[in-house]
């Protein structure tokens, strides 16, 4: 009985990501990638760091509620949220069939590249895992680490229930959850505020 519960509350969260990006939109052409049209943010999310745990050594930087999950990535390796603690860490979440996910690829690709001190996770969700791998190739944003994120836990650890979306983490566990399209120019803003001191 217990397994049928989860599996309908799984089903639900997903039809409802799923809703968030509509059908209509799979239909639309997404805008430009150079586009920098407004963008819905929420406002900060203040931290919720735990004391430190029995996996939490002393002297390591303190582990935010928000990074104590675990996945997989799309390649298949395990993956610790609580490994990114201490640092600046950019979650986009995104599915592969979504217009405004693909359009927010070259500039998270990019970003990226440019901001070593950032730590990029694309968090994929709303598809099969063969569907998320073609579309990392196809983006060619390979470099980036990737969650295979099916069942969307890591969704739902983070409060996002539509793509594309971003949640920028600093280190200290405070985050502010933006929707995309964010292209070039916005996604700079937000990582200069996420690394600001």
């Amino acid at each position: 009985m217990s397994n049928r519960r989860t599996t309908a509350a799984t089903m639900a969260m997903l039809a409802l990501l799923a809703a968030a990006c509509g059908t209509a939109a799979r239909d639309e052409p997404g805008p430009a990638a150079g586009d920098t049209s407004a963008s819905a943010a929420s406002p900060p999310v203040s931290p919720s760091v735990s004391p430190p745990g029995p996996e939490q050594s002393a002297g390591e930087a303190p582990v935010p509620a928000a990074l104590r999950f675990t996945a997989q990535t799309l390649d298949g390796k395990a993956f610790q949220g609580k490994s990114l603690a201490g640092r600046p860490v950019a979650f986009w979440f995104w599915a592969p069939w979504c217009p405004k996910c693909l359009s927010d690829a070259p500039a998270v690709k990019a970003a990226a590249a440019r901001q070593s001190d950032v730590a990029f996770v694309g968090v994929a969700g709303l598809d099969t895992q063969a569907a998320m791998q073609a579309f990392v190739k196809r983006t060619g944003t390979g470099d980036l680490v990737h969650l295979a994120d099916a069942e969307g836990a890591v969704w739902t650890k983070l409060g996002v229930s539509e793509q594309s979306t971003f949640v920028f983490m600093k280190p200290d566990g405070s985050a502010e959850k933006v929707s995309g399209p964010l292209g070039r120019d916005k996604l700079e803003e937000h990582l200069r505020a996420l690394v600001a001191r």
